[in-house]
């Protein structure tokens, strides 16, 4: 019976890793095909590095993954402070005035759905342009001020969870030894959640660089990201290009990925080590 189970275990991850990753492995062999039809592989001139080169040559796309790269730095930057802050101050300041409002106001991002979002961002940055004059009109700035206001819930529920099971009486301790709190929180604190911290830096970046539907409301004239080029292309027909593009996409995702994961356990082997 238990082999049984096994075998069926294993064939269902089978089954769903072959789901999700056989298709990106053929996107990647396909960026390789020299061949304008994504689904018809050329053999006599295929492998190929053409559509490479034809990528770096779009200024389109280029241009396009310029402003996504701005855009999602400084929306993981943003959202990772004030997500920080947020998540710190609902784990650790207890009951507060405001406290339910404020806890509303943070975690309603997360089920919000992204047209809505948009849409009421995109009436708030009229509103204030017909009132102040700025923003004035659509475009880098309006992109980003949209992506921290959802990529910050994300980040604080991080590390609210991380601060759930921090232990206090480190910071108990150094105070008792008489260091100021704010002291206690950039030695002592800050360190320890740096992993978090860091962990909700990247899905910010990943959902910036990732977003199209409320991209598409706070963009203007010249300032379309990469997921708005994409989606335009793909509705015409997909072409090579995205496939490389998907391709680079992967390979800097992993790179990034298999990094953090070795200097986390890195890290984890020296604070062993130094107990």
């Amino acid at each position: 019976m238990n082999e049984r189970r096994s075998l069926f275990i294993l064939c269902a991850l089978g089954f769903g890793f072959a789901f999700l990753y056989v298709p990106i492995l053929s996107m990647v062999v396909f960026s390789f095909n020299a061949s304008k039809l994504v689904t018809v592989w050329d053999a006599h001139n295929s492998p190929t590095l053409k559509w490479y080169f034809a990528l770096f040559d779009n200024d389109e796309i280029l241009d396009a993954a310029w402003i996504s790269l701005k855009v999602a730095l400084i929306n993981a930057t943003g959202a990772s402070i004030l997500g920080t802050l947020a998540g710190f101050s609902l784990s650790r300041f207890g009951r507060f005035r405001g406290r339910m409002l404020f806890n509303a106001m943070t975690t309603a991002p997360l089920v919000m759905p992204e047209v809505i979002t948009g849409l009421s961002l995109l009436l708030t940055f009229v509103a204030m342009e017909q009132m102040f004059g700025w923003p004035a009109g659509r475009g880098l700035t309006t992109i980003t001020i949209a992506h921290i206001t959802f990529s910050m819930a994300f980040v604080a529920v991080v590390i609210q969870s991380r601060l759930a099971t921090f232990d206090t009486a480190l910071e108990e301790a150094a105070m008792d030894l008489g260091a100021h709190p704010a002291k206690v929180f950039f030695v002592i604190t800050l360190p320890i959640i740096f992993p978090a911290i860091l962990s909700g830096w990247l899905l910010a970046f990943t959902m910036s660089w990732d977003d199209l539907v409320i991209s598409s409301f706070a963009s203007g004239p010249g300032s379309s990201t990469l997921p708005m080029v994409v989606f335009s292309k793909v509705r015409l027909g997909v072409s090579p290009e995205i496939n490389v593009l998907a391709t680079i996409t992967i390979t800097v995702v992993t790179l990034i990925m298999v990094s953090v994961a070795w200097w986390m356990a890195r890290a984890a082997r020296l604070e062993k080590a130094g107990r």
